[in-house]
């Protein structure tokens, strides 16, 4: 339903403008309103960009989509990390998982900030 590189660029192009974008903003551009079900559609795609960027040695993107409540990712980002990053809070929310998530978004500002592609 929805295409890795479109979103993927959709993602890129956010990083450089050093923002982030909530779920419903990011169905929206895609042409969506949000629901739910699309929201889990668009999560397995976000996990595939984000597999094939931590293969090719680039920094997580999907960090970048967030819940409009809060400004974190949802709480599936975290668990679906899990055993692949041992530093990962250990709360989905709060403090810590605030900071994480803006340090995991800084490391993407700054590498597509500095990258072509």
């Amino acid at each position: 339903m929805f295409d890795p590189g479109e979103v993927r660029d959709i993602l890129i192009s956010a990083a450089r403008q050093r923002t982030a974008l909530t779920y419903s903003d990011m169905l929206s551009v895609l042409g969506h309103v949000f629901t739910r079900p699309l929201m889990r559609q668009l999560c397995k795609v976000l996990d595939r960009i984000d597999e094939d960027g931590r293969v090719a040695g680039e920094p997580g993107l999907a960090v970048l989509v967030v819940r409009q409540s809060d400004g974190l990712p949802g709480q599936g980002w975290f668990v679906s990390r899990t055993g692949v990053y041992d530093n990962l809070p250990l709360e989905w929310e709060g403090p810590e998982a605030r900071r994480y998530t803006e340090a995991r978004q800084r490391e993407a500002f700054d590498y597509w900030g500095a990258h072509d592609r």
